[in-house]
Formats: structure tokens, C-alpha cells, sequence
């Protein structure tokens, strides 16, 4: 629970003998929103009185409020660890609920000594919660068993609690792309279940408008598996996978499809039709991956590029890299996006020759060759995302410390980046593929609903800023 009141190193009680009429003991607190959803964990009650803002705002109170036992718990607490302490048994315990808390509130509980039975043990103390205005919250009494025997001894170390929503970001970018139309796309190959399912979740949440692209009687098939109706007229029959993405970029070069989706194919066979150089969807920038990941801890979200296409860029490819992730930053609503160029250290040496071309994309986009954006490297990750690290270091950037850009000097680092998020951080990531005339989601097998429709949605959100193609 969040606090002003310092937990002590030492826990000692009183004992039934030590006990006297009067004597009292009392805890701070400070509600915090993390206090209300941890209880609403700990104890399953979701009402939405004290978990949703936008209900809460149409009850009596007008705002959010703490459940109401979360200050019996605080009682609680005073009884078990300061008076009388380690030892003590509840045997009865009677409340009443003055007012409501509210996240910011301050509330001092008191326990004070009303009456003691020797001969039983038996304790009543009054119980009381007050706000930082001295209104009383909570009133009562409490029963309790008293210790015989002295306990003192060192606080138990708590495990540390992270509270995270998963997607929560996720979500933000869904409702924003869910306000446009949806996004006309060819979904390439949908003959598994997860393709074609991932494909009719996004339409469902309005995010994409979807042409399936396949040998028509497996497309149907799959539907049928999938307990799902397809409209025969949206579909575009393709004898095979690799016919499948040849058709789908057509698709997109005769205006009918505005984005590309992933389906049962092999990523390589898909891009192969996309950078055809007659018939593809080239543009003057190189295609790159970016993911994007909501990791649990982390004040903002987080971009890693290029972990999926190009394997070890040279200059110009990671300069293309670099504003590819920019642009699609933008896209998704931040206004300066931080780009930081990842290698082992932050100086510049010749024996890394990332760090080289960190310098170089620096001096590149110190002269207008990469705008949009601040960039700064070379840079080692902790230095990239942590600011502790970069005033340990001294490091002086607007990027350090503040990345909203993780840049990967090749494919294998970026991959692994990325993956030891999501694996050991638990991250929740999407991501899509920039540089063509339009995003391509390249789904893999491995990913949740919820990430497929994350993808969609930073299709739709890119789709939006791109510049109108005139085929």
C-alpha cells in the first residue's frame, strides 16, 4: 500500500500484561490508485465504483473511491503490528463507514485500549480512520486475544508487487484506429486458423476492411473450421501461397487493398512479391520491421527496429531504418520521437563498428538527411532507457535515458531484444513492416489475439499519415 508512514526494521508487541486502558497506537497511509486495484486483486471485487472513472463519476461520490475494507485492512495492520502487536487474534471486529476515501487521501488509523479481561485475554480497543481533514472514515471496535508472550523481531522482507495491465497501450492505439474507417487489406493466404481468425477480429473491431487472397476452396475451409462465414464475393481465389501474394500486390497496385496481412506463407515469400522491382510495392525507402511492445514497468512504449528483414544494414539502411520508425511513431501520436543506436558502449571506436555507423547516422541526421525526430548514438541499452544509467554516466542527450526508438545494430540483436522482452518481461508486442507504398503486418504464428489486433491497428494508424499513392 502506498504510505507517508516508514515501515519499522523491527516488529515488537505489547503483551496482555503490558497492556493499559488508554494506550494507543496509530498508521498513515496515503491512498493510491494502486492501493485500489491491488486490493481489487487480492480480494476479486471488481465493482466498477472502485475501478472505473467513468462510472464512478455518475455515483453519489462523483469520482472513484477506496472499497471499504481496504480500511479494515489498514485496522488491521495496526492491531497485528503495533498494538498490540505480533501474537494478537482477532476474536470479533465491528465498523462503520463515515465516509468515502478517495485516491490522495491521507488517513491516520488509531487503535486505542478501552477495556482488558485479565483473566480471559480479551482486549476491545476503539478503532478509528480519519482523513487529512480529521473526519472521521471508518468507526468501530475491535475483540481481540492479546499476547502472553514478548515477540521482537525483524519485519519479514515483503515480495515486491507490480501492477500491470496487459495491452492497456494496446488498447489506446485500437480505440484511436477504431475511429477511422477500416482499412481496405489483402490478407495474404489466410488457410490457418490463426491467420484467418486474427483477420476476422480485426474487421470485427473495425479496423480493417479484409480481401481474402487464397485457393478458394482452403480459404473456405479453414472458415468452415473456424466456425466462420466468409462473403464468396471478397474472395480472391490464388491456385497457391506464392500466387496468393503475387494477387494481394496486385491488389494494392490497382488501388483495391491499402494494407497487406500475413497470412499462412513464409514472410521471405511474401516480401519477395513485395520488392519485386517490375510489379511490387518498392518505394524509395528500403523495407524495415519495427515492433512495437508495451512493457510492464516502462513509462512509455517502446519501438525495436529492424528485428524481422534486414539482416546487417549498411549506412544507408539504417538510415532508412531509422526514419521508418520515426514516421511510424509520429503516426501513432508522438510528436518528436527519440531514436536511440544501440551497441555495447557510448563512445565511438573503431574496433565496433556499430558504433561507427551510430556516429554517422547522427551526423546524418544533424544535416536534415533524417528528420522527424532526435537521434542519438552509439548508445548501450541501459543508457538508451534507463535514466539512473545515464546520470550515473554523466551522459549528456535528449535521447538517453528517454528512447522511445531502440535501433538495432543487425537482425540477430534486434530479434533478441525484442523476444527477451516479451519472454522474460512479459511484454505484450505487435509490429508491422514500413517502407512499401503500404504496411504489411507480418503476423507470427506465435502471437496472441490481442497482439494480431494491435498489429491492425498500427497498420490503420500508419496507413492514415502515409501520403496518397498514385500508383
Amino acid at each position: 500500500m502506498s504510505g507517508c508512514d516508514p515501515t519499522p526494521q523491527l516488529i515488537e508487541n505489547r503483551t496482555l500484561d503490558e497492556l493499559s486502558p488508554g494506550d494507543s497506537a496509530e498508521m498513515v497511509r496515503v491512498l493510491g490508485r494502486s492501493d485500489i486495484e491491488l486490493f481489487a486483486v487480492m480480494s476479486g471485487d471488481v465493482n466498477p465504483a472502485h475501478l472505473d472513472p467513468a462510472y464512478a463519476d455518475a455515483t453519489p461520490f462523483h469520482h472513484v473511491i477506496a472499497h471499504g475494507m481496504w480500511g479494515g485492512a489498514l485496522i488491521s495492520a495496526v492491531l497485528g503490528t503495533r498494538l498490540p502487536g505480533p501474537g494478537t487474534i482477532y476474536t470479533d471486529q465491528s465498523l462503520h463507514f463515515r465516509r468515502p476515501v478517495a485516491i490522495g487521501d491521507t488517513i491516520t488509523t488509531r487503535v486505542t485500549v478501552a477495556r482488558i479481561d485479565r483473566d480471559t485475554g480479551r482486549v476491545t480497543l476503539d478503532c478509528l480512520c480519519r482523513n487529512q481533514h480529521g473526519k472521521p472514515v471508518i468507526e468501530g471496535h475491535a475483540e481481540v486475544l492479546a499476547p502472553r508472550q514478548k515477540v521482537r523481531r525483524a519485519v519479514t522482507a515483503l515480495p515486491m508487487v507490480r501492477l500491470h495491465t496487459p495491452g492497456a497501450r494496446f488498447r489506446d492505439l485500437v480505440d484511436r484506429a477504431r475511429a477511422l474507417a477500416p482499412l481496405p487489406t489483402a490478407v495474404v493466404h489466410p488457410c490457418d486458423a490463426l491467420s484467418l481468425v486474427g483477420a476476422l477480429q480485426a474487421e470485427a473491431a473495425g479496423l480493417i476492411d479484409p480481401i481474402w487472397v487464397g485457393p478458394r476452396a482452403r480459404v473456405l475451409a479453414t472458415a468452415a473450421e473456424a466456425g466462420a462465414t466468409l462473403d464468396p464475393a471478397r474472395i480472391v481465389d490464388a491456385p497457391h501461397s506464392h500466387g496468393a501474394a503475387e494477387a494481394s500486390v496486385a491488389l494494392v497496385r490497382e488501388g483495391r487493398a491499402q494494407a497487406l496481412m500475413k497470412g499462412k506463407l513464409h514472410t521471405d515469400e511474401l516480401l519477395e512479391c513485395v520488392l519485386d522491382r517490375a510489379h511490387g510495392l518498392r518505394t524509395e525507402r528500403r523495407l524495415s520491421h519495427v515492433f512495437a511492445l508495451d512493457v510492464p514497468d516502462h513509462d512509455r512504449m517502446v519501438f525495436i527496429t529492424d528485428a524481422a528483414i534486414n539482416i546487417a544494414p549498411d549506412l544507408a539502411t539504417l538510415a532508412d531504418i531509422v526514419q521508418n520508425a520515426i514516421d511510424l511513431a509520429r503516426a501513432l501520436g508522438i510528436g518528436t520521437p527519440r531514436a536511440a543506436l544501440l551497441s555495447a558502449v557510448e563512445t565511438v571506436t573503431a574496433k565496433l563498428p556499430s558504433t561507427l555507423l551510430a556516429a554517422a547516422i547522427c551526423k546524418m541526421h544533424d544535416r536534415g538527411q533524417i528528420t522527424g525526430g532526435k537521434v542519438d548514438g552509439p548508445l548501450a541499452f541501459d543508457n538508451a532507457i534507463s535514466p539512473e544509467a545515464v546520470a550515473a554516466k554523466g551522459i549528456v542527450s535528449d535521447v538517453a535515458g528517454r528512447a522511445d526508438i531502440l535501433v538495432a545494430p543487425n537482425l540477430e540483436s534486434g530479434n533478441m531484444i525484442a523476444k527477451q522482452l516479451i519472454h522474460l518481461a512479459r511484454a505484450e508486442a505487435a509490429g508491422v513492416a514500413v517502407g512499401a507504398r503500404v504496411p504489411i503486418m507480418l503476423t507470427s504464428r506465435s502471437d496472441s489475439p490481442a497482439a494480431r489486433l494491435a498489429s491492425a491497428a498500427l497498420a490503420r494508424l500508419l496507413a492514415a499519415a502515409l501520403p496518397v499513392d498514385p500508383g
